[in-house]
């Protein structure tokens, strides 16, 4: 990603967001500090992400913020969902991570997410913690799972 895609990297990010009931139930006010929130972190943290793209589109991304093992974010846009993009992305930051000596790869999800549970255990993560957790973008405690993957 370069600076230049920050635009179109937060829009991609809250649509996502915005798509999934699970996560976009709780109100007007949510929604606008979650759309300043995406746009903030790739303005700030374009380096940390990865793009996907389908011709000249940024259809998803996912990024690294923290720990060198843990995958912070990964959203596709809504019209992209169901092509392969997302697990694409994830399987190309585990190869990066397994080539850069790490000895697991740890993401977690709203509890209720099914769909990313689904795709992170076909990836072969495996859920060790579920429990509420304080998220800062959203400003309150969530049902969040933590998988992790062993390589």
């Amino acid at each position: 990603m370069t600076a230049a895609d920050a635009d179109s990297v937060g829009r991609v990010g809250f649509d996502a967001w915005a798509a999934n009931p699970v996560l976009n139930a709780f109100g007007v006010d949510m929604m606008v500090r979650i759309r300043l929130s995406f746009r903030r972190f790739a303005q700030e943290q374009f380096s940390l992400i990865t793009v996907g793209e389908l011709g000249d589109e940024i259809a998803g991304w996912i990024a690294r913020d923290g720990a060198r093992d843990y995958i912070s974010d990964l959203w596709v846009s809504p019209a992209h969902q169901g092509l392969g993009i997302g697990s694409a992305l994830v399987s190309r930051l585990l190869r990066e991570m397994r080539a850069e000596g790490l000895k697991r790869a740890r993401i977690d999800t709203h509890a209720a997410n099914e769909g990313a549970i689904r795709l992170y255990k076909d990836l072969g993560f495996t859920i060790v913690w579920r429990g509420m957790q304080h998220s800062p973008s959203m400003g309150m405690a969530v049902d969040k799972v933590k998988m992790q993957l062993v390589f």
